[in-house]
């Protein structure tokens, strides 16, 4: 798996591109010594490791260590298995995996400290991960509603016939999620969430052309057996939860938003606030 790895520095940092993106990292640092938090992070379909780096240097700069995954088949060079979300949560799995056991750093990790971050197919990713069991035959009826959605004209394009019940995925190792405009939302049901037990900060962006209300972030918030803590964001399309791209015009179908709102000053925010929820929910 491609991966992208931050962790607390000292020393002067510089802007460095990253893919579409930029972040002022502390060049030639080393791993921290622990114990510190880990949190791990799926990106949206057709992403890549540095979809949050903005997301993951706040983490970082607050004491985190993030590791985050290229989703292998679901991602801007290959989409091959993009709707073979059934891979998504085993992968993750796989991330914490190679950061306990492989990492150079690992002795850095507080093992009992593991929340996780999503975003879009991401967000349905961490859900199942923390133990949401998805109905997927609630996909036909939504789809034959719902034709022109994305998550629909993905799945016409690319039908996954692989899956019947929906395996154990839960990774109880993670303690916390952060859910932002999560894809899929509306297969999960009451039964389906009763084991997501674990903190939930969950993300809606209230203009989202991409997954628009009431299916995906409301549809989870209905369900979870522990109400999340809610934020809606007015005026967000549904990138805006992608880090501020380097340069807007060169992908403006990502990169730019709607006139007058502002993705570098929500992201102060927003970053602000998943950096606040992993610290109280994943205390020392």
């Amino acid at each position: 798996m491609e991966i992208g790895i931050w962790y607390p520095a000292s020393g002067p940092s510089s802007p460095q591109r990253l893919g579409l993106f930029m972040h002022d990292v502390v060049a030639a640092s080393v791993p921290p010594q622990g114990p510190h938090p880990l949190v791990v992070m799926s990106h949206g379909t057709g992403g890549d490791f540095t979809s949050h780096a903005d997301t993951a240097v706040a983490l970082a700069r607050a004491g985190f260590i993030v590791a985050a995954l290229t989703q292998p088949g679901d991602n801007w060079r290959d989409a091959s298995r993009a709707t073979r979300i059934e891979e998504r949560p085993k992968t993750l799995s796989r991330l914490i995996d190679y950061m306990l056991g492989d990492w150079s750093g690992l002795t850095g990790i507080d093992r009992e400290r593991i929340g996780a971050f999503g975003f879009s197919s991401g967000g349905f990713t961490v859900l199942a991960a923390a133990g949401g069991r998805p109905d997927l035959t609630r996909v036909a009826e939504h789809c034959a509603a719902h034709p022109a959605l994305f998550d629909c004209s993905l799945i016409q394009a690319k039908p996954n016939t692989a899956i019947g019940t929906w395996p154990d995925l839960h990774d109880r190792r993670i303690k916390a999620i952060a859910v932002a405009a999560p894809a899929l939302g509306f297969t999960f049901d009451r039964a389906g969430a009763a084991a997501i037990r674990v903190p939930v900060q969950l993300w809606r962006a209230d203009d989202d052309e991409i997954l628009p209300a009431p299916f995906y972030a409301d549809a989870v918030r209905a369900v979870l057996p522990v109400p999340p803590a809610f934020h809606g964001v007015p005026e967000a399309g549904h990138f805006d939860f992608l880090s501020p791209c380097a340069e807007p015009r060169v992908v403006p179908h990502i990169c730019a938003s709607r006139r007058g709102f502002d993705r570098t000053a929500f992201h102060q925010r927003f970053n602000g606030e998943v950096v606040r929820f992993f610290r109280q929910a994943l205390p020392r």
